[in-house]
């Protein structure tokens, strides 16, 4: 019996590594070699600007949901404190003073190794999925080098490389954009997805009650990532 078991489960790994094979030989993209150059930068802004930067600067608070509504989300930028809350627990992120952050479970405090775990849970949620809410934000952030990858039609996407920062440095984007700068959609190349060249579409963009826009939804494929009900506000 334990033989069986045994050759069973060989052969269903030996069939996932065989579908995985083929998903990276049919999808995978290498990576395109950008430009460096003040154009890219001049392309970035175009971008921002079709997105009111300003008014982004200016909003104070955004609230979001990711995972399906799992992990919830109110960021006040201007003091950079965060409310990370899913599942019974409630994290108060200090993202400029670390040990300022607390940690509660059905609003019981917690210390110690489950708090600074827990911590460690909050702030990797929060990397991730508020790249998904202001990624056309970061793109002149520390440690970013932008690039103009000129495709065959004579139109020129932004390569965006995060070489610092976050959970994942060295991931890059490449974002297709409208001809007023304004995002489609990005390509990705990073660690946690085998593939690259994976896309992502940037839809259902709001315009919040600061002025600025923000999307609402993104897709991959079938997947669907909803970022539920999104506010930027003063």
């Amino acid at each position: 019996m334990i033989k069986k078991i045994g050759k069973i489960l060989l052969g269903v790994l030996l069939l996932l590594f065989t579908l995985g094979a083929i998903l990276y030989a049919i999808y995978n993209e290498p990576m395109p070699t950008g430009i460096k150059s003040q154009n890219a930068d001049a392309l970035a802004m175009k971008m921002l600007t079709s997105l009111n930067y300003k008014a982004y600067k200016e909003t104070r608070f955004l609230e979001w949901s990711f995972a399906n509504g799992k992990h919830h989300y109110r960021w006040d930028k201007k003091v950079d404190t965060v409310l990370v809350a899913w599942s019974d627990y409630q994290v108060h992120l200090d993202l400029k003073v670390p040990s300022k952050s607390t940690v509660a479970k059905d609003k019981i405090p917690l210390e110690g190794e489950e708090k600074e775990r827990l911590l460690k849970k909050a702030t990797s949620f929060f990397n991730n999925d508020s790249f998904w809410l202001v990624a056309p934000f970061k793109i002149f952030d520390p440690g970013t080098e932008r690039s103009i990858v000129s495709l065959e039609d004579g139109t020129q996407e932004l390569l965006v490389t995060y070489t610092s920062g976050g959970n994942t440095p060295g991931d890059s984007y490449l974002w297709k954009l409208q001809p007023n700068g304004f995002p489609i959609s990005f390509k990705m190349w990073v660690s946690i997805i085998p593939i690259g060249g994976i896309e992502a579409s940037w839809d259902d963009w709001q315009v919040m009650e600061s002025g600025a826009f923000l999307p609402s939804q993104h897709s991959i494929g079938p997947i669907t990532l909803d970022m539920g009900n999104v506010r930027g506000y003063q």
